[in-house]
């Protein structure tokens, strides 16, 4: 099992902060750090010193932090023209030597679009069209042979004579220059068949593992219903974490982020490291095979390193 570490800036980080977290994350052993994409704070905290720029974040991230995979859960389809994402992602994965994921969705945060002036697009079947097109747009410019165009007409977009660049460090199974494409959500038919197509990991977050489980099932139908092998798609899943060696201290940390600690236990990944420990090889052998452990007190890196000592060890050979 593969362990990743996650965080939610929007709720309040600085470069500084975000950076002290990468460099944590690499120093713990983990494999990644990922962020998210959202441009207002989720709840009651203040959000200082504000929202940052995913892209513009994780390009400087990569500039400073060896060897780690750095993405995003999940780049909102809305914030974006598809051509500027495809070129941003492709600029940080050259930044980086090739070490980049896109992680993609709809968009959702209704607050965010109206307090930013970004067009929201209340139906979720629109939403859903214009990420599919998003992700017609960004797989095709990055695929266009070196000295051909990419022309691309659709309902929301047009494309006349792109050259198609900069084209990413990473290459798909195929060869062709790429990055791997996460697609989040739970969607019962369109977000599947777009994982089948486009995606090379499919990411539930916050579920049980029923749930989770009964949803890699329809993922993988997808896939074969369009003649690609299910074992070509990794299957992943975001969860809370909140570890303490005693009562005391998980009480501590469940207090910093305004969380109960039966529930964080009950439901997520969260307790003693043996607990937590036992929870991810159960998962592991149900199915699971990554894991992103969501951190959000950035303040504490000593969390981030028990948890690489105690955690990464138990799942190696998982």
């Amino acid at each position: 099992m593969d362990l990743r570490i996650f965080v939610e800036p929007q709720q309040g980080a600085s470069h500084a902060t975000l950076l002290a977290v990468a460099h944590a994350t690499a120093d713990a052993g983990f494999s990644a750090f990922f962020r998210s994409d959202h441009l207002l704070v989720i709840g009651s905290s203040d959000g200082q010193p504000g929202p940052s720029d995913s892209w513009v974040s994780l390009a400087a991230i990569a500039a400073r932090v060896p060897d780690i995979r750095l993405g995003t859960l999940v780049t909102s389809a809305t914030f974006r023209h598809p051509s500027m994402l495809a070129i941003a992602v492709a600029n940080v994965d050259d930044i980086s030597g090739g070490r980049v994921e896109l992680g993609i969705g709809t968009g959702w945060y209704e607050a965010e679009h109206r307090a930013y002036g970004i067009d929201y697009y209340s139906g979720f079947g629109e939403r859903f069209d214009r990420l599919e097109e998003q992700l017609e747009i960004i797989t095709g410019l990055w695929r266009t042979p070196a000295g051909q165009t990419f022309d691309y007409t659709g309902k929301f977009f047009r494309l006349e004579g792109s050259p198609g660049l900069p084209k990413p460090v990473q290459s798909d199974a195929a060869g062709r220059p790429s990055v791997p494409i996460i697609i989040g959500g739970r969607g019962p038919k369109r977000t599947p068949a777009l994982v089948a197509r486009y995606g090379s990991e499919i990411n539930i977050g916050y579920s049980p593992l029923p749930v989770i489980l009964d949803y890699y099932a329809t993922v993988r139908a997808a896939a074969e219903a369009v003649g690609r092998d299910p074992g070509e798609l990794s299957y992943s899943t975001m969860q809370t974490l909140c570890l303490g060696r005693t009562r005391a201290e998980l009480e501590r940390r469940a207090a910093a982020i305004g969380r109960d600690p039966e529930d964080l236990v009950e439901n997520t990944m969260s307790g003693s490291p043996a607990q937590v420990a036992e929870k991810l090889a159960h998962w592991a052998e149900s199915g699971v095979e990554r894991v992103y452990l969501e951190v959000l007190d950035l303040s504490d890196l000593d969390h981030i390193a028990l948890a690489g000592a105690e955690l990464i060890p138990a799942v190696r050979s998982l």
